[in-house]
Order: C-alpha cells, then structure tokens, then sequence
C-alpha cells in the first residue's frame, strides 16, 4: 500500500544554519513512526514542513497522498496536529473544548461526536468539570481527542509527554496506542528512548540533520551485538543503540 507519509530529500536552512540535510523515510498507514533525536536534531522544524507551517528549501514530502508543497489545503484537511502543549480551554469544560473543535471543523453534530469521543478517551467522570482542574496526563488525553475531530488520516504529535509526570505520560502512551489500534497514522517525536520503545511500530533517528538510522526496534538493537558475559547474553538498549549512534556530541545542538 502507499505510505502515509513519503519525504524525500527534505532540506531547511535558517541562514548557515542547516537544520534538516536530505532528510528522508516513509511511514506506513496505520503505523506509529517515531522520530527519535536530541533538542536541536530538527524534529519540530520537519514537523511544521510535513503540516505546510513551514516550506522546505527542497525536497518532496507527500501527506495523505497530497504534495505538502503544491496541495496545502488537502494536506491540512487530512491531518491534525499536537503540539508540545496542551492546547485546551482552561475555562471550558473537557465536553465544551470537543463540542466547540467540532464546531470549527464544521463535524456534523458535533456533541455526538464530543460525547463518542470522551468515551473513547475515557474521560466521562471528568467531562463536565472545567479543563483547568485536569491532571496533567487528562489534559493530554483531552488534547488528543481534540485532534482526532473530523477523523484525520494522519495525526502528528510534537513530544507529547513533555513536562508530564510518569504516571501521565503512560496515560498519554495509551491514548497513542489506542490511535493507531483505530487505523490513524501517527508520525510520533520524542526524545525519550522508552516512548519510543513502548510505541513505535519504526523508529528514525534524526541527529546533525539527517536520517542516521530506520528501523524497528528489533533491527536497530540488532546493530549492536549483545553485551555478553560467563552466565547471560544481555540485548543492548535503544539509549544504547541511540548513543552508539550519534557519538558522544548527543548534548549538543544541532
């Protein structure tokens, strides 16, 4: 089947800043992709060209079967994006923030469409308290559902858990999951290696502006041979695998 996502030869510059160098990868339909690199790697800046916020210098990336480039408006209409932040009404009820998104979608019935969504999410017992009571992991979990009105094809998330505490990130993991689990494709960034092992079904490595590695997570652990000892053979870790990588400069800004 065509890819969800096809980027070819991707490349931004702010000046003599290169932030994106040919970066390129495809991202089957259905499948969560994760995008792994350090602040800096330019994870947001590819995020922003794949949701037409921002024009590549050049490339090719296709969304949803639409050129980025020459076909916007149907790229934007086939995707949802969320961003690092929870972008809730605070003032609104959990219920109100989906009743009014569905709203300026132009969804038809947009309360029944609030009311399916609150209980996929699971978030019923909350659903007429104000957002601004939520815990941190609701709010993510209210932001999501948002983002799933008018049932775009192609939903991308922009670090997700950031500033969230453990126990709301896996609330938020679960509602990634449970994305997928419906047929939607999720284009997933983070810099957390155990994000990426719990959700991705690929994982690319983007460092100093390029693709250094894509794979599952079965085929990058596979570069590195298992740390062995006299008793047991220990499988390394993707932060292992990651550092291996990138070299020791992963603190560094790209």
């Amino acid at each position: 089947m065509t890819a969800a996502i096809q980027v070819r030869g991707i490349e931004k510059s702010y000046r003599d800043l290169h932030v994106l160098r040919g970066v390129e990868f495809d991202v089957a339909r259905g499948t969560i992709f994760a995008l792994l690199g350090s602040n800096g790697a330019g994870k947001t800046t590819l995020v922003r060209i794949l949701s037409t916020l921002l024009r590549a210098d050049a490339g090719q990336a296709v969304v949803a079967g639409f050129d980025v480039a020459e076909q916007p408006a149907q790229v934007r209409e086939a995707i949802s994006l969320t961003g690092q932040f929870a972008a809730v009404d605070e003032m609104l009820t959990g219920r109100e923030n989906l009743v009014l998104v569905g709203r300026l979608r132009h969804v038809t019935d947009p309360a029944v469409v609030a009311d399916a969504l609150i209980q996929r999410f699971e978030l019923g017992d909350a659903a007429a308290r104000r957002a601004g009571t939520y815990s941190g992991g609701m709010r993510r979990r209210l932001d999501i559902a948002m983002s799933l009105i008018g049932d775009p094809s192609v939903v991308f998330l922009d670090e997700p858990t950031t500033g969230l505490d453990p126990e709301a990130r896996i609330e938020a993991w679960r509602a990634v999951t449970e994305l997928a689990a419906k047929g939607t494709t999720v284009l997933l960034t983070t810099q957390h290696l155990e994000e990426a092992e719990q959700l991705a079904d690929r994982i690319a490595i983007l460092h100093d502006g390029r693709i250094i590695a894509n794979g599952t997570l079965a085929e990058l652990t596979a570069m590195l041979p298992p740390a062995e000892t006299e008793y047991i053979q220990k499988q390394p870790t993707l932060e292992e695998v990651f550092l291996a990588i990138v070299g020791d400069d992963t603190g560094k800004a790209a």
